[in-house]
């Protein structure tokens, strides 16, 4: 018999951090350069403008990725303290807790004190129990604020270089302009595409979904940029 082997995605906050970088990198500097087009005939000025903006975006995205997840393992820590200080001073309470928790999964009342009981000679199963069961909360990986960090910000740099790319390559910039939206539109459907092979999704959905979001943010950012200038 053919053993059964299960496959399941486990890198979704590597790849949420990857669509957060990308996502921006590909639409803020596309917007800035785009909007200093009509403003500005030498790419090159264009160029130094979008670089430095990718420089600063991706320390800022970076930053604020590295503090979420610190929050979320403080967070996790507080929660963690709480629960270890209940079931030491209000055992009863929380065993009721785990009881009312067995009983939506369809568990009789003896089911569930076989396990309340076994949980209760088990104090640190007790815990991880409750903070992934009542509170819905899973341990932060180790480091995960440095690499959450680092990741955003490389994906953000990525991504605000395809943009970029027809600037470097293109004097002109208004052919620049033409050819960065034709790039940053085949852009984004690769990333949706790849994105939807990783995380389940059909790959041609999540092409389509990530280039209309990131087109009409796209669009929205240019607009924008283009009415201030």
């Amino acid at each position: 018999m053919t053993p059964h082997t299960e496959q399941h995605f486990t890198a979704g906050d590597t790849v949420r951090d990857i669509v957060i970088g990308m996502s921006d990198g590909l639409t803020v500097p596309f917007a800035l350069a785009a909007g200093l087009t009509g403003a500005i005939s030498q790419t090159h000025l264009i160029v130094t403008a979008g670089f430095a903006e990718i420089a600063a975006g991706s320390i800022a995205m970076g930053l604020g990725g590295y503090l979420a997840a610190r929050g979320d393992a403080e967070h996790y820590a507080h929660e963690q303290a709480r629960e270890e200080q209940e079931i030491v001073n209000i055992p009863e309470a929380e065993a009721q807790e785990v009881r009312e928790i067995f009983e939506t999964y369809g568990l009789s009342a003896e089911e569930c004190a076989t396990v309340v009981e076994s949980l209760r000679r088990r104090p640190k199963d007790w815990v991880a129990f409750m903070m992934r069961f009542e509170l819905g909360l899973e341990r932060p990986e180790p480091g995960r604020a440095w690499k959450s960090a680092l990741t955003i910000a490389l994906a953000y740099i990525v991504g605000g270089i395809i943009p970029l790319s027809s600037y470097i390559i293109l004097p002109n910039a208004h052919s620049a302009l033409r050819l960065s939206v034709a790039v940053t539109l085949a852009a984004l459907a690769v990333f949706g595409g790849i994105k939807g092979r990783f995380t389940g999704v059909p790959v041609l959905r999540s092409a389509l979904q990530t280039t209309v979001i990131g087109g009409l943010a796209a669009a929205a950012a240019f607009g924008i940029a283009r009415w201030i200038g």
